[in-house]
C-alpha cells in the first residue's frame, strides 16, 4: 500500500527543509574555514619575508657589545 500524495509531499518538503538547513550550515563552515586559511596564509607569508630579511642581513659581531661577564 502506497502512502497518499499529500503524505509523500509533506515528507519531501520536510526533507528539502532539512537539506537546505544542512547546506546553509556547510556554507557557513566553509566560509569560516576559508577566512582562517586566508589569514594563516598571510601570516606565513609575513613570517617567510621576515626570515628572508634576517637571512640576507649580514651577521656583524661588532655591532653588539660583549656580554657583561667579559
Amino acid at each position: 500500500m502506497t502512502p497518499d500524495p499529500e503524505t509523500r509531499l509533506d515528507a519531501l518538503e520536510a526533507r528539502i527543509a532539512y537539506q537546505d538547513a544542512t547546506i546553509e550550515d556547510l556554507n557557513r563552515i566553509v566560509t569560516e574555514q576559508w577566512s582562517a586559511i586566508d589569514a594563516l596564509t598571510r601570516h606565513v607569508a609575513a613570517l617567510r619575508e621576515r626570515v628572508r630579511e634576517m637571512a640576507e642581513r649580514p651577521a656583524e659581531s661588532g655591532d653588539e657589545p660583549p656580554p657583561p661577564h667579559y
